[in-house]
């Protein structure tokens, strides 16, 4: 299993302003290029909501589904694949306060199940993960990446 790990600090930017833009997953689409949907289910009542992805990937598109538990007190975001192209695929977002701003923490471990191909596609999975989450945090509130 791969997994990706990415650290953003945006210094004027709150934690909370901060969580409620990363947790407007259907805006992703008109911030990067690479994400070509997103459609967002109703809350269920209990800060789960379900979102339907749709990405491009080398010469394809991955989609798939996942759930998403919002904790507004802990400024965290958890997901979990439950359908779709990965065999698994699971992270989750958290935002603490940092100086007069705040810090993002995204991580998330993937595998396609397909351990013949993995040395080819899980880099370049990394790689476009990476990538697309860095230029969604730059469009949603502005800071760099910091070195893990």
């Amino acid at each position: 299993m791969r997994s990706v790990h990415l650290t953003h600090h945006a210094a004027d930017v709150t934690p909370r302003d901060a969580y409620a833009r990363i947790g407007d997953f259907a805006r992703y689409p008109e911030l990067v290029d690479t994400v070509r949907r997103v459609s967002v289910r109703p809350d269920t009542g209990d800060g789960v909501i379900g979102s339907d992805w749709e990405v491009d990937f080398r010469n394809g598109v991955l989609a798939w589904e996942e759930e998403d538990v919002f904790d507004d007190s802990a400024l965290t975001i958890s997901f979990r694949q439950t359908r779709g192209d990965f065999d698994t695929f699971d992270g989750h977002w958290q935002v603490t306060p940092q100086g007069t701003g705040c810090r993002v923490e995204f991580s998330a471990a993937f595998d396609f199940g397909l351990p013949t191909l993995a040395n080819i596609v899980d880099p370049v999975a990394e790689r476009v993960l990476k990538q697309t989450i860095g230029h969604v945090l730059h469009a949603l509130i502005g800071g760099e990446e910091v070195a893990a």
